[in-house]
C-alpha cells in the first residue's frame, strides 16, 4: 500500500534543516506499523509525505500504486479523499457541526449522502461507543470522546490507508489505551493499512511492526526500544 524509496526531505530558511535522507518504508495492505522517535525528528513530516501534503527532495513515493511524482496537487487531493483517513492528536473536530456531521464529512466530500451514508455514520458511531451522541455538539464531549469522533471520521469511508499522528498524546493512559484499541480493531475490521506516529510505548506495542525514525532513515526497533 505504501512504498517509499530513498526519500530525503529538508526545509530551507534561515536555519536549513535536513529532516531525513535515504528513507525507505513498505507497508502492506492490512499491516499496522508504528513509527517512533523523539519529538522533532520528523514523524509528522513523514506522515505528511505519505499523504502527499509534503513533496520530497529526492526519492519516490508510491501509495496504492500511484506514483506521487506524476501527480499534481488536485490529483493528490482526490487520492487522499478516496484512499486515506487521518487521526490527529488535536482531533480537528469542527465545533459548529454535530458529532454525526463531523463523522460524515469524508462521505459528504465524496457526495455520498442519504440513507446509506446515514447508516454508515451510525455504524461507525456504534463501533466507537458513541451511538447515543450523534446529535451532540463537540463542546459537550470529553477529550476521549472527541478522539473517538476523529477515529470514526477517519474510518467511515473505509479508506485503504489510515494515518494517525500522536492520537493519544493529550489523553490519560486509560483513555489512550481505549483509543488505540478502537483504532486497531477498526483497521483490522476494514483491512486497511495503518501508519501510526507516536512516542508512546503502549501505543507502539499495539502495532504489527515498530520502526524508529532517525535522520538517516527508519530502522527496526529492537525489543525494549519502544519509547
Amino acid at each position: 500500500m505504501v512504498e517509499l524509496r530513498h526519500v530525503s526531505k529538508s526545509f530551507a530558511g534561515p536555519a536549513p534543516r535536513t529532516i531525513f535522507r535515504g528513507l525507505s518504508l513498505d507497508v502492506a495492505p492490512g499491516e499496522y506499523v508504528a513509527v517512533i522517535g523523539a519529538s522533532g525528528v520528523g514523524k509528522s513530516t513523514l506522515l505528511n509525505i505519505i499523504a502527499g501534503l509534503e513533496r520530497v527532495d529526492a526519492g519516490t513515493v508510491v501509495v496504492g500504486g500511484v506514483d506521487y511524482a506524476a501527480q499534481d496537487d488536485d490529483a493528490l487531493t482526490a487520492l487522499r479523499r478516496v484512499q486515506m483517513g487521518f487521526v490527529f492528536q488535536a482531533f480537528h473536530v469542527l465545533p459548529y457541526l454535530s458529532v454525526a456531521d463531523n463523522v460524515g464529512l469524508p462521505l459528504a466530500l465524496r457526495s455520498e449522502r442519504g440513507a446509506e451514508a446515514a447508516a454508515r455514520i451510525g455504524e461507525m458511531l456504534d463501533a466507537v461507543g458513541l451511538g447515543g451522541r450523534a446529535r451532540s455538539e463537540p463542546r459537550e464531549l470529553s477529550g476521549g470522546e472527541l478522539q473517538r469522533v476523529a477515529i470514526a471520521r477517519a474510518l467511515v469511508h473505509r479508506p485503504a490507508l489510515v494515518l494517525a499522528d500522536e492520537p493519544t498524546g493529550n489523553l490519560d493512559p486509560a483513555i489512550a489505551a481505549q483509543i488505540i484499541g478502537l483504532l486497531r480493531d477498526a483497521v483490522t475490521r476494514n483491512g486497511a493499512a495503518c501508519v501510526l506516529a507516536t512516542h508512546s510505548r503502549a501505543a507502539a506495542a499495539s502495532a504489527d511492526r515498530v520502526c524508529r525514525l532517525t535522520p538517516e532513515g527508519l530502522v527496526a526497533a529492537q525489543g525494549g526500544d519502544v519509547d
